[in-house]
């Protein structure tokens, strides 16, 4: 299993207070002790999970529009997008819950136009605030036809730090790695109105794979 390059500090420096922490119980011998070893060695198995990379290729066509996360369809609606396209939109928004995979990837093909960090709050991933409030990032891609679609990392909780490679003028490629969100956390994707929505609420979404939406030509 290929692990993600974000988590290689925190495993090492877990790995190591695990063995540090395992080392007197196991000298204490008594059945606490061992339960207190499988229950830290548990939780470090989960760590390690949670940095989990899983190498994917996306096979969609120019103008669709692949599930960038992991996750739960857990929003679809019209909004109005105020930071950069300033219009109505449609709103598609995944959460991702520690158990997902926390790779995001980009959700079409085309050419990164703009990116934005914004800190923020700690609300959980579902609130409705939260994808104004919360630490947060903003990237923004013109697909081959135009149209601008912008989608946004958000903290949820748990996450403390959110990962953003993508810069202007990088090349966007559809299910590629743009970043990275430790812990829970949301990923909402902005469409034009005209765009066709392919999820629904409820549905379960894998990165890469799955097309939840198409823009129209």
């Amino acid at each position: 299993m290929k692990l993600h390059k974000e988590g290689t500090w925190i495993l090492i420096i877990g790995f190591v207070l695990l063995v540090a922490a395992s080392i007197p119980l196991y000298l204490n011998g008594s059945t606490l002790s061992y339960i207190a070893i499988a229950a830290l060695t548990i939780f470090f198995g989960f760590v390690v999970w949670f940095f989990r990379n899983p190498l994917r290729e996306a096979k969609s066509e120019a103008l669709e529009i692949v599930a960038p996360v992991d996750g739960k369809v857990v929003v679809i609606e019209k909004v109005f997008e105020k930071e950069y396209l300033k219009k109505e939109v449609m709103q598609v928004s995944i959460f991702m819950s520690p158990l997902n995979v926390h790779v995001c990837r980009y959700p079409v093909a085309g050419e990164v136009t703009y990116t934005k960090y914004h800190p923020g709050k700690y609300l959980v991933a579902f609130h409705p605030k939260s994808s104004e409030l919360n630490e947060r990032t903003t990237t923004v891609v013109k697909a081959v036809n135009g149209t601008e679609v912008l989608f946004r990392q958000i903290a949820g909780a748990l996450a403390r730090r959110i990962v953003l490679y993508a810069k202007p003028g990088d090349k966007a490629v559809a299910g590629t790695e743009y970043g990275f969100i430790k812990f829970g956390s949301r990923l909402d994707v902005f469409l034009p109105l005209d765009a066709e929505i392919l999820c629904k609420l409820g549905d379960k979404t894998k990165g890469a794979v799955d097309i939840i939406a198409k823009l129209k030509e």
